[in-house]
């Protein structure tokens, strides 16, 4: 390790020793105040899903002001069938009375109807069933009332007064997940991930030193909201940050305790007493859960260089995880093993003092089969990646949001009556000054025949007309929630262009093709500023040139094929009806993909600092590349097995909370988890290392001056069989 590191974590180590009792006492005054904090925090987070500078969203901003309703929040449909032998020509009176409680009912709101247009795209090829378009007032909290509550009792009630049969439905109807009351909360979600965590530490440890990773964890966790509860009061924090700091924050701090307390108990097994194998432990695996922090903060700067507040603000509350977890495990937890960690490593079953014989073993295998393992491994990844390149970016189709239930079933009676489906997901075209009654911009879209547009409406109607502009409302063939299909707001742009008065277009749709525009298109630069900035950290953590490279070129790869495997599960469908019930999505949500790549190339990266470490660890002790692979696999393996283990337990939990995108977000990262763990770092890593041999632990003085290590040339090495040498032990 580079001296100044070392001095620092010994400086570190010893400072915490001598003070433990202040250690402890400072950190049990935080417990209540964070367990205050993590009430409080949830009220204070925000809906932010703005996108200043795009086209689609200030057009929907100047709806809103004007109108205060509509723009991206797609509309609810009242639904309405008349008994057979009727049609709604002949109850068009009845219908028109009902819709007009509605109006009277959703004061803001604005609706359209048969009644309003005459347009047949109101009515069903039998003529026996119509509905209303019901724009609801901007969604501002979770706590605000849909139109559907509110319409709800005055259906049901002229249903029975009528005999027509009313309903609801909509996009964001089907895609409430469920209502039921017994789904389990964000706190439920947490205690099922701390088991499944519990479960692998006593696996691990087999001793009652299973229960320190969580004491640190819950600390972790606690700390972290109380900091992103004092930063609600600076800058807007989203809500998906309460479900990142709760689990992910779980499975970080247990990963970095992990490594921290399996290297304190191996040092105990060489003999050292308590308080030297608390300094060895945190010179070598406290510089790796540094080191492995560093990388995860780096990743999620991905997001912050993105100009989308959602997004930044996951950014930040999420950099905050590694980071407080750091901490905790620096202080806190070799305050603990320093003072109870003896008498809670009962009953010690398993024990450290060599390493593990079937990683020890696997190793052994993969060093000799070394071109076969990568070979094979990368055929896998390879394969994995291939569907990446059909992905779609949007919103999930309605057909995977809901499988039954009256929404359902009112929405399946339309598209069985040959309504579009785009119905669910209409486009807004704002009109200003030449043409404010809109009607020059419909006639002009039914005129051209926009592909992709089965009808164009401008209600004659005060709801839709208001100082001097009107709106327009645009129903497309299909449903415009993904990249794809979205291309109908970019058809509708360019055939209204020479038409006067048309400020923009809002709508789902153009809300899809903003976050393209805001996000994808900028990507490429921030993973391009991520992987520079991973590198030259890796560099001076490994001392090499060549390991760096490979360990931010495969996590790329495992990033890449976790996609293919969400394309396939997800948006395909090869796996979620049979295991969470869900048709395929046919699109993953525009705000996910970025996400998962922040959180899971940090966290896969955590993996390689943990193993390649440790490599490099007995490379320095041995000048053996075979030998130090061996061994630092077998020290590691289990670990690292373990550690993903916990992760994918917290991620499996998360999928418990009944909205897709969640699900979606959760399975992800879980699978690229274990495909991290397993394929790449216990077979493709170990394999490649050895297949490099010397060039491994190449440094020239010219890359290592600046960073203040030491250089390493190119020597040439003499392979032998590769054997497991027992570390020597350091001087006191």
């Amino acid at each position: 390790m580079p001296a100044p590191t070392v001095v620092t974590m010994t400086r570190l180590a010893e400072f915490v020793l001598r003070h433990r009792r202040l250690v402890l006492l400072f950190w049990v005054v935080i417990v209540p105040i964070g367990v205050v904090s993590a009430a409080k925090t949830a009220e204070r987070l925000t809906l932010d899903f703005s996108l200043p500078g795009q086209p689609g969203y200030q057009t929907e901003q100047q709806i809103l002001g004007i109108y205060g309703n509509g723009g991206s929040n797609p509309p609810t449909i009242a639904v309405v069938t008349v008994p057979e032998g009727a049609t709604v020509q002949g109850e068009l009176s009845a219908i028109t009375a009902v819709f007009e409680q509605v109006k009277a009912a959703l004061p803001g709101t604005r609706v359209v109807d048969y009644a309003q247009t005459k347009d047949p795209v109101f009515l069903t090829k039998d003529g026996r069933t119509t509905y209303a378009l019901v724009y609801p007032t901007e969604f501002k909290s979770f706590t605000d009332v849909g139109p559907d509550v509110a319409m709800k009792p005055i259906l049901e009630k002229a249903s029975k007064d009528t005999g027509l049969d009313f309903g609801v439905t909509g996009y964001n109807l089907l895609a409430q997940g469920t209502d039921d009351p017994e789904a389990p909360s964000l706190l439920v979600e947490t205690m099922l991930g701390a088991l499944g965590a519990l479960a692998v530490l006593v696996f691990l440890f087999a001793s009652f030193l299973a229960l320190v990773p969580l004491v640190v964890a819950a600390v972790s966790i606690l700390t972290t909201f109380t900091i992103v509860l004092l930063g609600t009061y600076v800058l807007d924090i989203s809500f998906v940050v309460q479900f990142l700091i709760a689990l992910v924050g779980l499975g970080v701090a247990v990963d970095y305790s992990l490594l921290v307390v399996n290297r304190w108990r191996e040092e105990r097994a060489h003999g050292r007493d308590n308080h030297d194998a608390v300094v060895v432990a945190m010179n070598y695996a406290g510089h790796a859960v540094v080191a492995s922090a560093a990388t995860v903060a780096i990743s999620l700067c991905a997001l912050l260089v993105i100009p989308v507040p959602l997004l930044r603000s996951m950014g930040i509350g999420g950099m905050l995880i590694p980071l407080v977890s750091t901490l905790v495990v620096l202080t806190l937890l070799p305050a603990l093993l320093g003072g109870i960690g003896p008498r809670v490593d009962w009953p010690r079953i398993r024990h450290e003092g060599r390493p593990s014989r079937a990683w020890t073993a696997w190793a052994r295998l993969v060093v000799r089969w070394r071109w076969l393992a990568a070979g094979l491994a990368l055929a896998v990844l390879a394969a994995l990646v291939v569907p990446i390149f059909s992905i779609k970016i949007g919103q999930a189709q309605t057909d995977s949001l809901a499988s039954g239930g009256p929404a359902y079933e009112k929405l399946q009676t339309l598209r069985d009556g040959g309504v579009p489906p785009g119905v669910v997901s209409p486009l807004e075209v704002l009109v200003k000054g030449a043409d404010p009654a809109g009607s020059a911009v419909a006639a002009a879209l039914e005129a051209r025949k926009v592909d992709g547009v089965a009808a164009a409406l401008a209600p004659d109607d005060p709801q839709w007309r208001k100082d001097g502009s009107a709106l327009v409302a645009v129903i497309p063939d299909e449903e415009a929630v993904d990249s794809t299909k979205a291309g109908v707001v970019t058809r509708v742009d360019d055939a209204l262009a020479d038409v006067p008065g048309v400020v923009g277009i809002a709508g789902v749709g153009a809300t899809v093709l903003d976050y393209i525009n805001a996000v994808y298109k900028k990507f490429p630069l921030s993973l391009g500023l991520i992987a520079l900035v991973t590198f030259l950290l890796l560099v001076r953590t490994f001392r090499s040139i060549l390991l760096p490279v490979k360990a931010v070129l495969l996590n790329i790869i495992s990033v890449a094929a976790t996609f293919g495997a969400t394309v396939l599960f997800w948006q395909e469908g090869h796996g979620s009806q049979q295991i969470f019930g869900i048709a395929p999505t046919g699109a993953v949500t525009f705000w996910l993909p970025v996400l998962i790549f922040a959180f899971l190339f940090g966290l896969s990266m955590d993996y390689e600092v943990f193993i390649l470490a440790r490599m490099r660890e007995e490379y320095d002790k041995s000048t053996d590349t075979d030998s130090a692979v061996v061994m630092g696999l077998a020290r590691t393996g289990r670990l690292v097995t373990g550690a993903a283990l916990i992760l994918f337990m917290s991620f499996l939990a998360l999928t418990s909370s009944p909205g897709t995108d969640i699900k979606v977000f959760a399975s992800a990262l879980g699978i690229g988890i274990l495909l991290d763990a397993t394929i790449v770092r216990a077979l493709l890593v170990p394999a490649l290392v050895s297949l490099f041999g010397r060039w491994n632990w190449w440094l020239p003085s010219w890359a290592a001056k600046p960073l203040r290590v030491e250089a390493h040339a190119a020597i040439p090495e003499q392979r032998r069989p590769a054997d497991v040498h027992e570390p020597a032990p350091l001087p006191d």
